[in-house]
């Protein structure tokens, strides 16, 4: 079941200096487009003779543009080493130097943020094997030149050093309509046809390119007066709300635990903060009440904005708070009891190609029945790791690996967090259950290696455990999306045989996926919202946890509606041509509400799909 995506936690759409820093463009696809575009916004240097400078790279070693006057044309592109965009086309510019090296074409990659140091720059050439000049702009002298905004963003220079493109390197990844997006292949070569066309001596059609990407960490002059600093207000505020992920070791691209590394980030994070990316929770406020409410208060909102606004001032030591605490490691609240992996010795990913879901079968040796009050996925290698879910197989489950039988513990996505069961409940594992690891890998252009896993914290006394946590879905899998279809829908519903407590919900469907909604309708035909997802997103999947239990009555139904986008228009649609059916893998799709149900302890669980798609098991662990 592909339910998850490694999470790129792109930055958002910007422009160049003539187009406002926060508007979203769409990303051109053809060179109509691509022109008409970049009338609009077209860098000021477009055009200009970039003058010689002379910078240093990361060993101390000096390099001048005009090392490079013998060349038919220079690539300035601008990285960042914590960038999830720019980490991903690393290895596309080392590609590209290497097709272009025969035609003279020299390529200089350039860190302009101040958050970079040299030792992160050196890790960074040899993490992604790049053997081109890595260059420090430590006070953005060659990205005010021409003009850079973000990372990654290229400019190609001629002969005589005038800029002739500007923009992205292709559009494979990116950024639409406020998520990150990932085409299977790029459907325009934007830096190659660039260059192309550069060597050829004929104007280059498409010379401006919107880049998305992650804000240039610039330097900046603080307002010594300001009341808003970081010590005092702003770093509450990232205790509270972000370094819970923006920590070492957790999914965050960057830390936000020290001053020099969130001042850096600072426009970025005001950026994603006034679209509403970060924190991550697409929930419409309008329907249901939850815990887990990622959602900045106002008042936050407002005093990141005066804090940016003033430059980003440090403030009084004297006033930092704490960093809170965590276990190392994990995101749970207390050391796991028990760490289970999925086998002895690393799973190893290829560099390319689909891997097939692998499954990883390991028995944890239950004597007696467990019951889990914590759980929670470890991707090892969260790079390759596109998504875990571990099964329980009980006793009397089927050893086949077709996961009839097996009954959800817990998973590990972007956005997921651990399973914490409510007070006097627990998920069980009976006795003699083994674990099956659900292993979904995407290559990323090296071979590595993987072994991940799972941490459980037991409940002491199973006398306290009054109910149980129960995970199972509404779903849909009889479904077939037409070419085309911007807004096909998609309905599955579940009816029950007698009160149940509903604790949280999580809505998955894949890179199609457009909007997905739960309803509640009542055995006298009213109908209740009870979470509106407008906005899916795919790459950052949200668990909805209620603030408290919600009694769906006897004869109720639980209605999932589901909208998906198999048009052109969805930059993330691996094909707009083709119908698209019920599928593990991501250029497929999947319509699953999930949800957490508390069952009283002994009791099982009565609700049966009914509607559309009613033909669908969703406790045989699809």
């Amino acid at each position: 079941m592909t339910r998850l995506v490694v999470h790129l936690r792109l930055s958002s759409v910007a422009a160049f200096a003539l187009v406002a820093a926060l508007s979203l463009v769409a990303r051109p696809t053809s060179a109509a487009e691509a022109t008409k575009d970049s009338v609009a916004s077209s860098p000021a240097s477009l055009g200009q003779q970039v003058a010689d400078f002379t910078l240093a790279d990361y060993r101390g070693k000096e390099v001048s543009l005009a090392d490079y006057k013998d060349s038919k044309a220079v690539v300035l592109a601008f990285l960042g080493v914590e960038c999830p965009l720019a980490r991903a086309y690393a290895p596309r510019l080392t590609e590209l130097a290497k097709e272009f090296a025969d035609k003279n074409v020299a390529f200089l990659v350039i860190d302009a943020n101040r958050q970079d140091s040299l030792s992160e720059l050196a890790h960074f050439a040899r993490q992604f094997s790049l053997e081109l000049p890595l260059l420090k702009d430590p006070n953005q002298q060659v990205a005010d030149a021409v003009g850079a905004t973000r990372t990654p963003e290229v400019f190609v220079l001629d002969t005589e050093s005038r800029v002739r493109y500007a923009g992205r390197i292709d559009d494979q990844f990116g950024v639409e309509r406020g998520g990150s997006f990932q085409r299977p292949q790029p459907t325009r070569r934007d830096l190659a046809v660039a260059l192309d066309q550069v060597l050829a001596g004929q104007p280059v059609e498409v010379a401006h390119t919107t880049s998305t990407g992650c804000l240039i960490g610039r330097a900046r002059p603080a307002d010594a007066q300001a009341t808003i600093t970081f010590t005092n207000q702003i770093a509450r505020i990232f205790n509270k709300r972000c370094v819970e992920c923006h920590r070492p070791g957790q999914i965050g691209p960057f830390a936000l635990t020290s001053y020099d590394e969130a001042a850096g980030w600072s426009e970025m994070i005001a950026e994603v903060v006034r679209e509403g990316r970060m924190p991550p929770w697409h929930a419409d406020p309008q329907y249901g009440h939850f815990a887990n409410d990622a959602r900045l208060s106002d008042e936050e909102r407002d005093q990141i904005f005066a804090w940016v606004a003033a430059g980003a001032p440090r403030g009084d030591e004297a006033d930092l708070p704490p960093t809170p605490s965590f276990v190392e490691g994990w995101q749970m609240p207390q050391a796991p009891d028990l760490v289970v992996r999925m086998q002895d010795t690393p799973f190893e990913v290829p560099a390319e190609g689909t891997v097939a879901y692998k499954y990883f079968v390991t028995d944890p040796g239950f004597t007696e029945d467990k019951w889990v009050r914590v759980a929670e996925c470890l991707p090892d290698n969260r790079a390759v790791v596109h998504h875990i879910i571990v099964f329980i197989r009980p006793p009397d489950g089927t050893p086949s690996a077709d996961r009839r039988g097996f009954n959800f513990l817990v998973g590990y996505a972007p956005g997921t967090r651990p399973m914490v069961a409510p007070e006097h409940a627990a998920k069980r594992i009976p006795a003699g259950s083994k674990l099956v690891f659900q292993m979904h890998y995407t290559p990323i252009g090296t071979p590595e290696q993987d072994c991940s896993s799972v941490g459980l914290v037991f409940v002491k006394d199973p006398s306290t455990i009054t109910h149980e946590v129960v995970t199972t879905s509404a779903s849909n899998h009889t479904f077939a999306i037409p070419a085309g279809a911007d807004n096909h829908e998609v309905l599955s519903a579940r009816k029950f045989g007698k009160d149940t407590l509903l604790l949280s919900f999580f809505p998955h469907m894949h890179l199609r996926g457009k909007s997905f909604r739960y309803e509640l309708e009542l055995a006298d035909g009213s109908r209740e919202i009870l979470l509106d997802v407008p906005r899916y997103d795919f790459n950052w999947q949200n668990h909805f946890l209620l603030t408290e239990p919600r009694v769906l009555p006897k004869d109720s139904v639980l209605r999932c509606t589901a909208h998906f986008d198999n048009s052109a228009d969805n930059p993330a649609n691996p094909d707009p041509s083709e119908t698209v059916r019920w599928g593990d893998q991501t250029w497929e799709e999947m319509m699953i509400g999930w949800y957490d149900a508390l069952l009283p302890r002994g009791e099982t669980l009565d609700a049966v799909p009914v509607g559309s798609g009613a033909d669908f098991d969703a406790d045989d662990g699809e």
